[in-house]
């Protein structure tokens, strides 16, 4: 990584109660990129030099991952929103642009509505509303087709020993082997991913995501609760072949949204959007939150 990151620093920064390893280039309004499963910041590295350009981007790793701290509690939507909420304190803004794909997509949702004073705009790639994901998976037999690795890494120790045993299998299969665009992963890459997969203590926390999600007490809170509107400018960025996430989560969104968002569908891409098409994921974030006014509408390309 010495030719990527020689622009860039690394910082720790406190936020509730925990340590976020956090990655920052750039002066000016507040980017902060969150990653999904099973990524860390680096998913992040075709965006932050073309981001800092115009503002200050940090991309921190989120709880569990990497360098970040790796309690064995807090993998809940409510939780983790804090965390960010509180990483926007903690390095003096009031306000932030939060970009988020897969996880940390569903953690931006949630922090919009939860927090929606310490937002700017909301950029969402390839990361279904809660709500959404949670009404099409009760509800829905391709959905959960799509997500039946959400049911596997609900047996408790099971999943992270297997993973673990098969890292690099599992490394190459979810990113390259998922992936429309091949070239968009190299060798180095899977390398990177897999020795950040490796740390103590990661694989356990990453799936806690998801154990945290389908827990009783999680399904009895929200069971039934229709969601507070997202009321920021939100830009939605959905690849048209991800083999996770089905278009389909994409639909309702005029009732989840009480403010102008935008709707856009790329083909030809898969899942990594932002590791895929690069340059169009950087295009349309940049016109987006750099955008004076914004009009809704739908739009594929």
């Amino acid at each position: 990584m010495t030719a990527l990151d020689c622009a860039w620093q690394h910082h720790f920064i406190e936020t509730n109660n925990i340590r976020l390893h956090c990655v920052t280039q750039g002066e000016g309004e507040l980017v902060i990129l969150l990653h999904g499963f099973p990524e860390f910041w680096y998913s992040w590295r075709h965006q932050i030099p073309a981001l800092a350009r115009h503002f200050k981007v940090v991309v921190p790793d989120l709880r569990g991952y990497n360098d970040s701290d790796k309690p064995l509690s807090g993998y809940d939507l409510d939780t983790l929103s804090a965390d960010i909420r509180g990483l926007i304190e903690n390095l003096g803004y009031v306000r932030a642009h939060i970009v988020g794909h897969d996880w940390g997509g569903l953690i931006a949702w949630h922090l919009a509505q939860k927090f929606p004073d310490v937002l700017n705009r909301l950029a969402i790639l390839n990361a279904p509303h809660p709500y959404r994901f949670w009404q099409e998976f009760a509800g829905n037999l391709d959905h959960l087709r799509r997500s039946w690795y959400v049911l596997a890494f609900q047996i408790p120790g099971l999943p992270e020993w297997l993973i673990q045993q098969n890292l690099k299998d599992f490394v190459n299969n979810v990113f390259r082997g998922q992936a429309v665009r091949k070239g968009a992963f190299s060798a180095e890459d899977a390398q990177v991913y897999q020795a950040a997969l490796a740390k103590p203590g990661v694989l356990a926390a990453a799936i806690n995501y998801y154990r945290s999600s389908l827990s009783p007490q999680n399904w009895l809170h929200h069971w039934g609760r229709s969601p507070d509107p997202v009321t920021v400018p939100t830009l939605i960025l959905w690849s048209e072949e991800d083999s996770f996430l089905s278009r389909k989560l994409t639909e309702g969104m005029e009732r989840l949204i009480a403010a102008p968002f935008n709707l856009k569908f790329i083909s030809h891409c898969g899942h990594w959007m932002q590791q895929e098409v690069p340059q169009t994921v950087n295009r349309e974030l940049l016109n987006f939150l750099r955008s004076p006014k914004l009009a809704s509408g739908k739009k594929s390309f």
